[in-house]
Formats: C-alpha cells, structure tokens, sequence
C-alpha cells in the first residue's frame, strides 16, 4: 500500500534528525560521568586527614649557679625541676659555695622528668657543720639538649589473643582524687621590714620572695609535730631546712638570731621524737654565738 505523502515527509524529517539525537544523548553521558567523578574525588579529599604539625617536647632552662651557697643553690635546682650531684673533693656541705656547673647556666634542655644538674664546690671561710648531700633526694633523667632531633620509636603491635580464647572487657578504675595541699598562712615581710643584722661580704643577700627565717623555724617545728616517723625523705627535709636557717643566719639575714633560738627548740623536739638532731642543735647553738657577737 503506498505510504501517503505526508506520513513520508515525517519519516524523512525523522531520519534525519536520529544523528542529532544520538550525539546530544552521548554529550549528556558524558557530562554525567564527569560531574560524578568531580563529586567523588571532592569527598575523597574532605574524608583525607589532615596532616598537624609535630608537638614540641616542653623545655627547662638551667639557672645560674655561680658564687651562691650550695644550700641555695640546691634549692634553686629543686624548684626549677633538676635533680643535682657534687663531684669533685669538696662535698655538698650547706655553706660551701658552687664554682663550675654543668650544663651551663641558660643552657635549654628537654624536660625528661628531672635534668641532672653536676656541680663542683669551693670551700669557704664558714666551718662544714651537719651531714653533706652530694645527690639529689630524687632519681634524675637523661640531659637532652633541647636543639636534639626528636626520634620516634617504632610502635610496637599490642599483643593478640589466641584464637578460641575469650577476651574480657577491662574495666578500668577511676582515678583517685588527690586533696588538694593547704598551704600555711604565713606573710613574707616587706623589703623594708627586712633590715641585715650586719652584712657580710660576697654574701648571698636575702630572697625578699621567700618567708623570713623565724617564719621558716616556726613552720619547721610545726611540721616536725605532723611527721612522728624519721622516715628519708623527712630526714633530709629537715637537714635542708636547718641548712637554710643557719645560712641565712650566718649572712646577716633579718632576725637571724630569733630564728636560731626557734630552730635550737625545733631541734630538740627532732631529738625527742626521731631520737636524731643533735648536730643540728650544735650547729644552729654555734651560729647562735656567731650571729649574736657579729650584730653587737
């Protein structure tokens, strides 16, 4: 049967728009495909982790040591965070003063726990009285210039289970709270309520930051009461303590002889309940006498 004219001109116009359309369905593929590869490696790189920059080891500084009196320059070590050792053939007497250090003053370190700090001592013209300490009364650590390159060990893979064993859940316990440390009253007298008894040549003059010397006797017998077993750690708290009263008495510092009288009592209540303390009230009687003709 023939095909109409009209039905014929419809085919021919189909026929030749089929190319067109083949090609516009191939562009819109095409644009699909590269919007979904856009979308994908967009979330890809919002999903990657971002690098951070390596944390910095905390550092400590050393102090300067130089000239001052062992008995404060240990004490400058032990508030800084350093641990401490005398080497040479003077000992760590409180009244012997430091010559040489090692690391040098301002050196920075890495802060391993406690630094160990060396000094050598030079005698002076104050008699060695009590017991020397030529160490630290704690462990010290490693001395790491904080300038050392930082490298990292290898982790180690956490142990596994074998197979069949059941594994059960650790069930950790929480961290006891420690009570916080109530710090006694006691008011620093200002720089002008703190006139030298006499002065002393080349001495340290006195820490107007730290409590006065008969606020320091005070608190010793005060804490000797709270402390009725001579345990190490006491022991050594107590030697340090007369070390710095004595000392600081020696120098001058204000109202060194109304410490020394405190200190003297301290010492017999030491003799009462650790049934120790007896040098340290000779040596705080011998400062006494000292003290009390250099202040006439």
């Amino acid at each position: 049967m023939p095909v109409p004219a009209d039905g014929r001109t419809m085919a021919l116009r189909a026929a030749a728009y089929l190319p067109r359309l083949v090609v516009l369905g191939a562009v819109f593929l095409f644009a699909g495909a590269t919007l979904t590869y856009g979308a994908a490696q967009r979330i890809s790189a919002e999903a990657a982790p971002k690098a951070t920059a390596p944390v910095s080891a905390p550092t400590v500084v050393v102090p300067d040591l130089s000239g001052q009196a062992f008995v404060f320059a240990k004490g400058s070590l032990e508030d800084a965070g350093f641990a401490w050792r005398v080497i040479g053939p003077v000992h760590g007497y409180a009244v012997n003063r430091v010559a040489s250090q090692t690391p040098s003053a301002g050196t920075k370190l890495k802060d391993t726990g406690a630094p160990i700090v060396t000094v050598s001592l030079a005698r002076t013209a104050y008699a060695e009285t009590g017991e020397p300490e030529d160490v630290s009364p704690y462990i010290g650590t490693a001395v790491v210039l904080a300038s050392t390159p930082f490298v990292a060990k290898p982790a180690v893979p956490a142990p596994t289970a074998p197979k069949g064993a059941e594994q059960k859940p650790v069930v950790k316990k929480p961290a006891a709270k420690k009570p916080a440390a109530k710090k006694a009253a006691t008011p620093v007298a200002s720089a002008k309520a703190r006139p030298p008894a006499f002065v002393v040549a080349a001495a340290r003059k006195e820490p107007l930051d730290e409590i006065t010397l008969p606020a320091r006797a005070t608190l010793l017998s005060r804490w000797l009461s709270e402390h009725p077993k001579a345990s190490n750690a006491a022991v050594r708290h107590f030697l340090y303590q007369n070390a710095w009263i004595v000392t600081g008495a020696k120098f001058g510092w204000w109202h060194g002889a109304e410490a020394l009288r405190l200190l003297i009592g301290a010492d017999a209540k030491a003799m009462q309940i650790w049934g120790i303390g007896h040098k340290s009230e000779l040596a705080a009687r011998h400062a006494l006498a000292e003290v009390e003709a250099r202040s006439r």
